[in-house]
């Protein structure tokens, strides 16, 4: 009963509360390739992710941004798309990669994940970016903020 309301008082904030534009972090990858992640930076985002969107912006993905490091999960629950997710720790290098996560449309979900190691950051981007941006373990990436 408690998560059911909980689902509906969130619901409801996303039309009461006066939305504001999505904050971008451009990621540089050692390659040059660049991706223009949105930041899950609202209760909503980091609840819901990619969920019930169609698709992505091309070079497009979702920075999650923990408040501590640890050894995060994720789902692709609701996802109406394949993703790539790489897991960052807070140096910003690539500590573990999953290619080709499926979309989940029903319970039970799987969890991606955790990475071997503590992470401190979680980007999701569409399926084949991982292999287009020749990312490897132990890359170092660069974050600016779009302004």
């Amino acid at each position: 009963m408690m998560i059911l309301l909980a689902l509906l008082l969130m619901s409801a904030s996303v039309f009461l509360v006066e939305r504001k534009e999505s904050s971008i972090i451009v990621v540089t990858f050692p390659s040059g390739v660049e991706l223009e992640a949105e930041v899950a930076d609202t209760p909503e985002k980091l609840l819901f992710g990619l969920a019930f969107r169609d698709a992505l912006p091309p070079n497009g993905g979702m920075l999650y941004i923990f408040e501590q490091n640890g050894m995060h999960r994720v789902t692709t629950k609701e996802y109406r798309f394949p993703i790539d997710i790489l897991w960052v720790d807070e140096s910003h290098h690539v500590v573990h990669m999953l290619e080709h996560a499926e979309p989940c449309a029903k319970d039970p979900c799987p969890h991606f994940g955790p990475p071997p190691e503590a992470v401190r950051y979680v980007i999701q981007a569409e399926s084949g970016f991982i292999k287009k941006a020749g990312v490897a373990k132990n890359d170092e990436l660069k974050y600016a903020l779009r302004m």
